[in-house]
């Protein structure tokens, strides 16, 4: 039997200790700010996180490359070279290109490298729910589980994750395409928060409409609590776009509060993510009823 690589990307906003503990590695993709392109990496300090939020505070736009194949390349033949099969759990291909560079990659080295299983998974999730998937798929490579029945159980598993974020300003999202200028401007000036999911095909929809910081911290802790299964036997996670300490302390307090979960693992939303969301967003993840809501849907 061949050893199993769980991979990912910088999507998956797993930081330096999840990364370590799980023994997950990932492809890097880029940000671009004033014509300088660079390395989208997890581990970043809390400065080059702030410095990078501070930016966007200042109303500037950072955009972002997807994985470069180049990257994919030596990714895999690192792990190939030694003796692993790979299993990439990729960004939602609605979200990124990354993953079908990754399958074309696969090919190709499949040719080469004859004996070796290389399995690319469209997470249809994007932040940390990407990175639960990986996290649960590392798992499943210390219960001696081979690539094809780890990629199996993802597949199954991708739709169950339950994701409710939700976001300080829609200024970034309006620089982004995903809402109009007058909407950003009349949304803002109302107070007005959208509560973001992943839907069923991995498109990032407005699930519902809120007023206020604080009814909106109180609505996503209400959504998963909602859809949620078994919550007693699992770790929510809560990323943040570089948010006050006194509000990640007190959402933290409000999800414990209301569902009654294992722990409340908090991360930072990364460079990927936090580009295109804004600085001050937050989410909470969970995994718990399959998601069925699509964009177009009322709700």
């Amino acid at each position: 039997m061949r050893p199993v690589k769980i991979l990912t990307d910088s999507c998956s906003d797993l930081n330096a200790e999840l990364l370590r503990e799980y023994d997950i590695d990932y492809a890097k993709m880029r940000t671009v700010y004033n014509g300088e392109e660079k390395i989208a990496s997890l581990t970043w300090s809390y400065d080059e996180m702030h410095n990078l939020y501070e930016i966007m505070r200042g109303g500037e736009r950072i955009t972002t490359t997807q994985v470069p194949p180049e990257e994919f390349i030596n990714l895999f033949t690192k792990y190939l070279g030694e003796g692993y099969d790979i299993v990439y759990i990729g960004c939602s291909s609605k979200q990124s290109g990354s993953v079908n560079t990754a399958n074309i990659i696969a090919k190709k080295l499949k040719q080469e490298y004859t004996n070796a299983e290389i399995y690319c998974i469209d997470s249809l999730n994007a932040s940390i729910g990407e990175g639960m998937l990986a996290i649960e798929a590392a798992k499943l490579v210390k219960a001696g589980k081979q690539a094809k029945e780890i990629t199996d159980s993802i597949v199954l598993l991708r739709k169950k994750i339950n994701e409710f974020v939700t976001v300080h300003s829609l200024d970034t999202l309006k620089k982004a395409g995903r809402v109009t200028g007058p909407s950003a401007f009349f949304g803002n000036l109302m107070g007005v928060k959208p509560i973001i999911i992943a839907d069923a095909d991995g498109e990032q929809a407005a699930y519902r409409k809120v007023k206020g910081r604080i009814n909106s911290f109180a609505e996503i802790v209400k959504l998963l609590k909602e859809n949620i299964i078994n919550p007693e036997e699992q770790i929510i996670y809560f990323a943040h776009a570089d948010c006050k300490s006194e509000e990640v302390e007190q959402l933290k307090t409000m999800i414990k509060k209301d569902i009654p979960c294992k722990d409340v693992c908090v991360v930072t939303i990364g460079p990927i993510i936090g580009a295109s969301i804004g600085p001050d967003a937050v989410g909470i993840w969970g995994f718990g009823k399959e998601v069925t809501f699509r964009i177009g849907d009322k709700k």
